[in-house]
């Protein structure tokens, strides 16, 4: 089987293609980026491309794949909401087209927790029947809803392809600890503290309850969805729930409260002045977000995630403090490679 993977190099690609490469049934994994990284993965091939409309050959790229994983995303910029549709909802319908055209017969696209409509107001954990039209303030959660719209449109169009729609929750791994921090929080968050201890107290803002899971757990479901005949949608988190208390935890740290309306009034001062680089809107969806039942990935994946959501958080905090990336351009590290790691690229 051979598979191509878009978005190959950051937090999610780089460990999809790992755990495509390890399958037996998978022969050839062609990782795709924007820009050629030095990271080396046995069984992996770079390619250069860009899903943007205008950009590259596509069809070229995915002739004679037998599935693709479609990865890629931009974050950024989140004052230009223009040029994230352009990327992340075009640049998707373009591959999306490209597998119907040269008759790829399976595609494996990120969705999110993002994508879900906000939850049920007992809290209860949805399933993937759960609405998906997002939270459209914000410009993640209204573009990973259109694409469920655009993909619904698809499979009517193209039944003979096999779609599956990965949902994960918040995603952690220790390299990409200093990608995350520049995607969501900017320069100024002084990453050297946080480590047990050091800071005194976290805000815990009233209403903040999400679910993560460490990434290499998630590219294990990516894999088996590539090699099992699924389809359709996906939960991915593991337990337990994680807030502000947990993260408190893990940093030997007590909190304050903090009302969700001071916090979001905060985050939009700093973003307009351009201090940091996550809109206020995203933490309005993030407090609407629903909690996820991953019941059916545990059954016909027979996935069990290996770490604990709170496992997955405090690896990220050490990746956190130490600055550690991957030898690609959207991970490379803050303060050059740690052991066992790649030297970031220059």
């Amino acid at each position: 089987m051979r598979v191509v993977v878009t978005g190959a190099t950051g937090n999610a690609g780089t460990s999809v293609v790992r755990a495509l490469a390890r399958d037996p049934a998978v022969s050839e994994v062609t990782g795709v980026a924007r820009r050629l990284p030095g990271l080396r993965v046995p069984g992996v091939r770079w390619e250069a491309a860009d899903v943007d409309p205008g950009g590259s050959d596509l069809d070229a790229l995915f002739r004679g794949a037998d599935a693709v994983v479609h990865l890629a995303w931009k974050f950024q910029p989140t004052h230009d909401p223009v040029e994230t549709w352009r990327t992340n909802v075009l640049g998707s319908v373009r591959v999306f087209e490209a597998c119907a055209r040269v008759g790829v017969q399976a595609l494996v696209h990120a969705s999110s927790v993002g994508a879900y409509s906000p939850g049920p107001p007992d809290g209860r954990p949805v399933d993937e029947s759960w609405p998906t039209h997002g939270w459209p303030a914000a410009a993640y959660t209204r573009e990973k809803a259109y694409l469920e719209r655009c993909l619904d449109g698809f499979q009517l169009a193209h039944p003979q392809i096999r779609v599956v729609r990965m949902r994960p929750g918040f995603l952690f791994k220790r390299s990409s600890a200093s990608e995350q921090r520049r995607i969501f929080a900017g320069p100024l968050l002084p990453w050297w503290l946080v480590r047990p201890g050091l800071l005194p107290a976290v805000p815990d803002v009233r209403g903040l309850r999400f679910q993560a899971l460490h990434t290499d757990d998630a590219a294990d479901a990516y894999r088996a969805a590539v090699v099992r005949p699924v389809r359709g949608p996906f939960n991915l988190v593991a337990d337990p729930v994680l807030d502000g208390s947990s993260v408190a935890r893990l940093l030997q740290a007590r909190t304050v409260p903090l009302p969700a309306g001071a916090a979001r009034a905060a985050l939009a001062a700093a973003w307009r002045m351009r201090l940091v680089p996550a809109a206020p809107g995203l933490l309005d969806a993030v407090l609407r977000l629903p909690l996820l039942d991953a019941g059916r990935a545990r059954a016909e994946l027979e996935w069990t995630p290996a770490r604990t959501s709170t496992q997955a958080l405090q690896e990220f905090l050490e990746g956190l403090r130490a600055g550690t990336g991957l030898d690609t351009p959207p991970l490379a590290g803050a303060t050059g490679a740690r052991p066992g790691e790649q030297r970031p690229a220059d």
